[in-house]
């Protein structure tokens, strides 16, 4: 009996930890599916010697890439294919949607332009989920991508 009640013991502490991670989950998944998008959209470009485009679409709150041939590089996650669109969990909220300077948070579209050289329009994007706010900023001279907790 003793066996048996600490068994459960363990098993309900452990619910609470799990539940957290499937929590998470939603967010995580959008953070990476918006990360290997530009990461890729940016290879392409550097590559192919040519403009590459991600679009963004604040109110289906999806994300494709918009060069051509978008499933044909590698993916960034072991064992997975890549990513060349995405539609977010319901429970992931586009807050905000920045491009050079203009808010597109309203907006059906709003596109970010990887170029050749390495560089990239300037983008900010804000995603939250259930109290969490991950922040996802392109750095215009490189056009690579950095992932900031928010609040």
């Amino acid at each position: 009996m003793m066996v048996v009640a600490i068994i459960v013991l363990l098993m309900a502490t452990g619910v609470p930890a799990i539940l957290s991670v499937t929590r998470e989950a939603p967010m995580r998944k959008a953070v990476n599916d918006v990360m290997e998008i530009c990461s890729h959209a940016r290879a392409v470009a550097i590559l192919r010697g040519q403009t590459a485009t991600v679009v963004f679409h604040p109110h289906l709150q999806e994300i494709e890439f918009g060069g051509g041939a978008a499933a044909s590089g590698p993916s960034t996650r072991v064992g997975r294919a890549a990513v060349s669109s995405a539609q977010f969990d319901p429970s992931v909220v586009i807050e905000g949607l920045g491009i050079n300077d203009f808010d597109y948070t309203e907006s059906d579209e709003g596109r970010v332009r990887f170029f050749a050289n390495g560089t990239s329009d300037e983008m900010t994007l804000v995603l939250s989920s259930g109290g969490e706010y991950r922040k996802i900023t392109l750095e215009v001279t490189t056009a690579l991508a950095t992932v900031s907790n928010v609040r």
